[in-house]
């Protein structure tokens, strides 16, 4: 089995905004995105109601995690719901998504958002919304600690998250001393994000504390049926960690505001589409 090592890894960096947001930091930084692949960006993002209102996507999905507070979603067509704590939506923007993102009332929402990039032969798919509420994600215990599955088979359970470029995504929570060793497909690309505490990741042994992100050895040229292992071990009381996984795509991309194209000919044309009303009306 392809036992998976650190490639790369950092702490998050983190500015203040003005009001209405509060403050942000880039897990994954855009620069990056063709190390990430099929990644595109991640962020982190402290903010108030009016932050993120009405506004489009074209040609990429986002997954959003909720770590604190409370998100209200709502859509141009006619979808609107509330998330809270462990909570995580999918959102498949497709050829024309419009929407907004709040904190609810008073809340300070605390939010982790991935891009996740479509193919070129996808990117003018249906637009879609798909909810999970972290009690519907399936859950494997073991000796000190838990797996949460939001996407793909992984621990022997399936996620509900059904993304249209399939990935992996799980919460992981582990106690101290605790080593898990996580099994994931050996042509992902992968990345982890350390929530809390302390750990000890892959074969060569790196450290990492909340904040922390790493990048994976991957076996690009194995088989996608074929297992790796990454070796987890927590060297505090209470540590979690979100693993995300995905087979790179290996499309140029151009990531422009809130489009990601192939082409710059295709952003612009994705801005007179929106200002032309092609989007649909505003989320409201």
């Amino acid at each position: 089995m392809f036992e998976r090592k650190v490639r790369e890894h950092w702490y998050v960096k983190y500015e203040e905004m003005g009001f209405p947001f509060i403050q942000k930091g880039w897990i994954l930084p855009i620069e990056k995105w063709r190390d990430f692949d099929p990644f595109i960006l991640m962020a982190e993002d402290w903010f108030k109601r009016g932050a993120f209102s009405d506004h489009p996507h074209r040609g990429f999905q986002t997954i959003t995690y909720v770590v604190d507070g409370r998100l209200e979603h709502i859509d141009n067509a006619g979808g609107s719901d509330i998330l809270e704590t462990g909570d995580v939506q999918y959102m498949n923007a497709g050829w024309a998504a419009r929407h907004a993102e709040e904190g609810v009332e008073d809340d300070i929402a605390h939010t982790l958002q991935l891009w996740l990039n479509l193919p070129q032969a996808l990117k003018n798919t249906k637009t879609s919304y798909q909810n999970v509420y972290s009690e519907d994600a399936p859950v494997v215990s073991f000796d000190g600690g838990s797996v949460k599955v939001f996407s793909g088979e992984i621990a022997g359970v399936e996620g509900p998250l059904n993304s249209i470029v399939p990935i992996t995504l799980s919460e992981i929570s582990l106690s101290n001393g605790t080593t898990y060793n996580y099994q994931l497909p050996e042509t992902h690309n992968a990345f982890i994000y350390v929530l809390s505490g302390d750990l000890t990741v892959g074969e060569n042994e790196i450290n990492l504390k909340k904040h922390g992100v790493a990048t994976l050895t991957f076996d690009e040229k194995g088989h996608e049926d074929k297992q790796s292992s990454l070796v987890l071990k927590s060297n505090s009381r209470r540590t979690k960690l979100l693993v995300n996984s995905g087979t790179p795509i290996r499309e140029e991309i151009v990531p422009y505001g809130p489009f990601v194209m192939n082409t710059m000919d295709e952003i612009r044309e994705a801005y007179r589409d929106f200002h032309q009303g092609k989007f649909g009306p505003p989320a409201i």
